[in-house]
């Protein structure tokens, strides 16, 4: 297996999803955009595209961002999905899928930033892919915004402040809203690089101290199992 990675900035890291890669010594490349690294021109050789998140959104022009191509991004990932690899979006780069399939993407009824509940639907309590995962399951989030749906597109999973947090475009393709892929390390590169000086003003923004805190072991497990379940339908 061969997984390649689109990273908007170094703080928005595969975490997780690049442990998992590692663990199963599957070969791995990147995109990372931030230094000037082009996107794939052909995806024969691999087998993965994962597009990670970033302060961008998809509405986010060349002029404001020289380094990020948002149709550029979209092109690929259609190409991908059309040959039949698997694609992940986490974020950002769940909005991207949806921007791809002609779904656009929408602001998000609340700011969330921190570890809260999201809940699986109906569709994502009888999908194989995520009978292990809890009905109630606390996750990772930092967002203000949330990927479009498709007419075929089936929210597995919602919260409280985000009735999109999984999306499954097709059984290949799934758009992550929230993070399953955080750890402490990389909770302290977003930290670095987000304003949180008024977390008050939000129901769901936590206190950087409290983000620290917080064990990110058990979701970074449910999303090893989802990925192990996932190629084996490869």
């Amino acid at each position: 297996m061969h997984i390649h990675f689109i990273i908007h900035e170094y703080f928005e890291a595969p975490g997780a999803y690049e442990t998992w890669a590692r663990m199963q010594g599957y070969t791995i490349s990147y995109s990372k955009v931030y230094e000037g690294s082009p996107l794939l021109d052909a995806i024969k050789d691999i087998d993965i595209l994962i597009v990670m998140g970033g302060p961008q959104s998809p509405n986010t022009t060349i002029e404001q961002c020289p380094y990020f191509d948002a149709k550029g991004e979209q092109a690929l990932i259609l190409k991908a999905i059309a040959a039949g690899k698997i694609v992940l979006g986490v974020c950002l780069g769940a909005q991207l899928i949806g921007e791809a399939l002609g779904a656009h993407y929408e602001h998000s009824p609340e700011r969330e930033i921190g570890k809260f509940p999201i809940t699986l639907t109906p569709a994502g309590l009888v999908h194989p892919l995520f009978e292990h995962f809890d009905k109630v399951l606390e996750v990772g989030h930092w967002h203000n915004d949330m990927p479009g749906l498709t007419p075929d597109a089936k929210i597995i999973a919602y919260s409280e402040g985000c009735p999109r947090q999984i999306v499954a475009y097709n059984e290949r393709v799934f758009g992550f809203q929230c993070h399953m892929e955080l750890t402490k390390e990389v909770v302290a590169l977003l930290i670095e690089h987000d304003d949180l000086s008024e977390t008050a003003k939000y129901r769901f923004v936590e206190e950087p101290e409290v983000l620290l805190a917080h064990d990110y072991d058990v979701l970074n497990q449910k999303i090893y199992l989802f990925l192990d379940k996932l190629v084996n339908t490869y």
